[in-house]
C-alpha cells in the first residue's frame, strides 16, 4: 500500500505516465491535488465499478471533513466543480432520482437519435467553412468545439453570439492553475450567465428543455430556479466539453496510428468502434470530482477513511491491463468490445452519453471524408495539453486540411 500521496500534476504534461503510476500503487491512492488538498483515487476498473454504485461513498459535501473545517478557500481552482450547487451530480437517492428524471428524459436513444438531422447539418455547415478558410486550423476551436456547443445550444435555448463567453468561462473552470482572484470571478459569471437565461425563461417560455425544467412538476416537487440553474451548468459543461475532447482526441489518435486509420477507411473497422476505443484509450475527463466517504471504505490494502474526497481516474482506469489485457496501453481500433467506464457507471452514469457518441459519430466520418489528406500542422509532441486534472484536452488541434 502506498502510503505517500501521489502529486497530481495540474499542467497534465503527462497523462499516461500519471495514469500508470496510480494504477501501480493499488486499486485506491492517496493523492495531492493543486493546493496540498489531499484526496483519494480510485485507479482501477474492477474497483472503480464497485465504488460507483457504494453506498459509503456518497455525493454530500458535508462529508467531506476538510471543507466542513474551513480548510479548503473559495479560491481554490477545482472548488466549483467540487461544490457546483444543488443538482444530479450533487445528490443521491430520491433527491438524485428527482433531480435527474427529466434530464435524463431528454436524451434518451430514441430522442437522440431524433438529433441527428441537427448534428449533420450542424457537422456540415462547420466542414463548409472549415473548406473556404486557410489550410492550417485549429480543428478544436474550429470544428470540435462549435459542433456541441451548437447542439447544446439549441437545445437548452442560447445562441451561438454567447459560444465563445462561454467557452472562456469553461475552460477557466476546468484549468487546475486558474489564479486566485480568477475562480469566483467566473463561477460569479457562470452563474449570472445561465442565471439570466432562466429569468427569461420564467417570463417568456420556448420550445427549449431550459423551458421544460422551470415547468416541470417531478415526483416531489418542481425544481427550484437554484436547482435549475446548478443543473443548466453541468448540462452546458457535459454537453459541450466532452464531445470535445472525445473529437479531439479521436482526430490526434487517427493521425498519429495511420495504420488504425487505414482499417477504418478500408471498412474493416467502424467508426463507433474508433469512438469507443478513444473513449477509453484517451477519455474525455480525466479525473471526476468528486464522491465523499461517509465512513472507512477498504479498497485492497488500503483504506479511504471516514470524511476524505474520492475522484475517480478515468485517465488510469481506461488503460487498466487487468480489464483490458497486456495491450491496454495500445490505441486499437480492431480490440474486441470490452465494457469502458469512461461515461461513469451505476445510477450517475452520464445521461448524455447517446448524444455525445451520436456527435462523434457523425462528426468524425464525414471529417476525413471531407479532408483525406488531413493531417498534423505540427508534430505531435509539439502539442500543448490543457492545463486541467479535469478534461483529458488539448489547447488546440492545428491541423493541415
Amino acid at each position: 500500500m502506498l502510503s505517500t500521496p501521489i502529486v497530481l500534476d495540474p499542467f497534465a504534461r503527462d497523462n499516461a505516465a500519471e495514469g500508470a503510476a496510480l494504477r501501480a500503487a493499488g486499486p485506491a491512492a492517496p493523492v495531492e491535488l493543486p493546493g496540498g488538498v489531499a484526496a483519494w483515487a480510485v485507479t482501477q476498473h474492477a474497483a472503480a465499478r464497485d465504488l460507483l454504485t457504494d453506498r459509503r461513498l456518497v455525493k454530500d459535501i458535508a462529508h467531506w471533513a476538510a471543507y466542513q473545517r474551513g480548510e479548503i478557500p473559495e479560491t481554490w481552482p477545482l472548488i466549483a466543480l467540487a461544490a457546483p450547487g444543488p443538482s444530479m451530480v450533487t445528490a443521491d437517492g430520491p433527491e438524485h432520482k428527482r433531480l435527474r428524471a427529466l434530464v435524463a428524459q431528454a436524451f434518451t436513444p430514441r430522442r437522440v437519435e431524433l438529433m441527428r438531422p441537427r448534428v449533420e447539418a450542424i457537422t456540415h455547415r462547420l466542414l463548409d467553412a472549415l473548406a473556404e478558410g486557410e489550410p492550417e486550423v485549429d480543428l478544436k476551436g474550429g470544428f470540435a468545439f462549435p459542433l456541441p456547443m451548437s447542439v447544446i445550444g439549441s437545445l437548452l435555448g442560447f445562441p451561438e453570439s454567447d459560444h465563445g463567453r462561454l467557452r472562456a468561462l469553461y475552460e477557466s473552470l476546468f484549468s487546475s492553475v486558474a489564479a486566485p482572484e480568477e475562480v469566483p470571478a467566473t463561477r460569479l459569471a457562470l452563474y449570472g450567465f445561465v442565471g439570466d437565461l432562466v429569468a427569461r425563461r420564467r417570463v417568456e417560455p420556448a420550445e427549449d428543455l431550459t423551458s421544460a425544467l422551470l415547468a416541470a412538476d417531478v415526483e416531489g416537487g418542481a425544481l427550484s430556479d437554484e436547482e435549475v440553474v446548478s443543473t443548466l451548468l453541468v448540462m452546458i459543461a457535459a454537453g459541450h466539453e466532452t464531445t470535445v475532447n472525445l473529437i479531439t482526441n479521436a482526430v490526434r489518435a487517427l493521425l498519429t496510428h495511420p495504420e488504425q486509420l487505414a482499417l477504418v477507411r478500408s471498412g474493416e473497422v467502424s467508426w463507433a468502434a474508433v469512438v469507443e476505443e478513444s473513449l477509453r484509450w484517451t477519455p474525455p475527463t480525466s479525473n471526476f470530482l468528486f464522491r465523499f466517504a461517509a465512513e472507512d471504505v477498504p479498497v485492497g490494502e488500503a483504506v479511504i477513511p471516514a470524511g476524505a474526497p474520492v475522484l475517480i481516474s478515468y485517465n488510469a482506469i481506461g488503460r487498466d491491463p487487468l480489464q483490458h489485457g497486456v495491450t491496454a496501453e495500445l490505441f486499437d481500433v480492431t480490440r474486441d468490445p470490452v465494457r469502458h467506464l469512461s461515461f461513469g457507471h451505476g445510477p450517475h452514469v452520464c445521461p448524455g452519453s447517446p448524444l455525445a457518441r451520436l456527435e462523434a459519430g457523425v462528426a468524425l466520418p464525414a471529417l476525413f471524408e471531407r479532408f483525406p489528406a488531413l493531417a498534423l500542422a505540427v508534430a505531435d509532441d509539439e502539442l500543448a495539453p490543457s492545463p486541467s486534472l479535469i478534461v483529458n484536452s488539448l489547447r488546440e488541434l492545428p491541423v493541415r486540411l
